[in-house]
Parts: C-alpha cells; sequence; structure tokens
C-alpha cells in the first residue's frame, strides 16, 4: 500500500515536471513568434490560464490550449504586459542612472527606486494570474493587483522571494531556462495566487455574510461589495 502511494506520487511529481517543461518551451516559442516585445504578454497570459486548471486538476491538450489562449487574449495580453514592460525599463535605467552616483541625493533616489521595483514585482506576480481568475478591465486588473500587493504583504513578500529565488538558480544555471526556468515560476506563482485569492474570496464571503447576518453592514463589508467582482477585499 505504502509502495503504491509512493509510485503514485513519484508519477505524479515526474508528470508535473514534465508539463512545466512543455510549457516552458511553449511560453519561448509563442514569445518568439510575437517578437518577443509582443509576444511575452500574450503568452504569459495564456500560460497562467493553463496553470490555473492545472492545479485545480484539469487535463486540456497544452499545445492545442495554450495556441488557443495565445490567440484569444493577445490583445488583452499586450495591453497588460507593455505597460509592465515599461515600468521595469523604467525603473532599471533610473535605478542604474542614481545608483552609480556617490552624493546622498543620489543614494536615497537609488534606494527609492529599489523598494518601488520591489513592490513592482509582487504587483507582476498578481497580475497574470488575477487575470487567469477573474473577468475585469484592463485599468482594474492593475489596480486590483497593485491593491491586492498592498493589502496582501505576506504574499507578495512570498512571491517576491520566490521570483528573486528564480533569478538566481536561472543567472546561476542557465542552461535551466530553456527546459524549466520559466515555466516553474510561471507554475510555482500561478499556484500560490490561486490560494491567495481562495483564502482572500472564501475570508470575504464569511465577513458579507457575518455582516447579512448582523443586519449592520459596515463600511468596509460595503467596500467588498463594490470589488466583489474582482474577489479583492
Amino acid at each position: 500500500m505504502a509502495s503504491g502511494g509512493f509510485s503514485f506520487k513519484a508519477y505524479s511529481l515526474f508528470d508535473t515536471l514534465v508539463w512545466i517543461a512543455c510549457l516552458n518551451v511553449l511560453w519561448i516559442i509563442f514569445t518568439v513568434l510575437g517578437g518577443v516585445v509582443f509576444g511575452f504578454g500574450p503568452s504569459t497570459a495564456a500560460a497562467q490560464l493553463l496553470v490555473r486548471d492545472k492545479v485545480r486538476g484539469g487535463a486540456a491538450p497544452l499545445v492545442r490550449r495554450f495556441a488557443r489562449e495565445y490567440a484569444r487574449n493577445f490583445g488583452k495580453g499586450n495591453a497588460l504586459g507593455l505597460p509592465l514592460a515599461a515600468v521595469g525599463v523604467a525603473l532599471t535605467l533610473n535605478w542604474d542612472y542614481f545608483s552609480a552616483g556617490w552624493d546622498l541625493g543620489s543614494q536615497i533616489a537609488s534606494t527609492g527606486l529599489f523598494m518601488m521595483a520591489l513592490f513592482g514585482a509582487g504587483v507582476a506576480c498578481y497580475l497574470f494570474p488575477m487575470f487567469a481568475r477573474y473577468n475585469l478591465s484592463v485599468p482594474q486588473y492593475f489596480l486590483m493587483s497593485s491593491r491586492f500587493a498592498m493589502r496582501h504583504l505576506a504574499g507578495t513578500v512570498i512571491l517576491v522571494f520566490v521570483t528573486a529565488a528564480a533569478l538566481f538558480v536561472c543567472r546561476s544555471v542557465p542552461g535551466l531556462i530553456p527546459f524549466f526556468g520559466i515555466g516553474a515560476w510561471l507554475y510555482v506563482t500561478g499556484w500560490l495566487c490561486d490560494r491567495f485569492f481562495t483564502a482572500n474570496d472564501e475570508a470575504m464571503a464569511g465577513a458579507l455574510s457575518a455582516d447579512a447576518a448582523a443586519g449592520t453592514p459596515a463600511a468596509g463589508a460595503t467596500a467588498a461589495v463594490v470589488t466583489r467582482g474582482a474577489g479583492i477585499a
């Protein structure tokens, strides 16, 4: 019995690793097909949609589903990805400029930019998993991702740590990038965000039920109702 359980877990692990490797390859191929700049947003959107299905037990054909979601969400994926890339490039260039200076003003500016970059990384980690879960307008995705990053700091710190760890491993072992580097990051962050969003939605549902039972909705509950379509507390 124990041997059977171990065999099943080993098979599940191997199956997940193969799935992540295939997702990694598909993300790279479709990103290149979009000219990189116009390909990474739709590729990331498609990947997170598949990750959400995977962590929830779905078994849709990977290649066919990825291609379909890539084409279907090409415009919206770029509407999310291009501003994100522009902000990332701006923060990087400004940080490089100010960090090269040794005066106090430059050091303060570079520190502030670094903190902004960390927060931006947290928002970026939430953005596409939120796209995979909720049906919002493009501005609302940015607004709700930023709001979630600020109000759920523990989860944001975890996501930023995972991102930093992924970057460190990929820089240390570049050979992992074509096979697991990007796919593993997409899978882990998508898995974590799905649980963060689920816990948040359940907490909101409980708070709203308690307010309804008491018959005295508080101001916080009213705000939650306004943003309930996004599931953000």
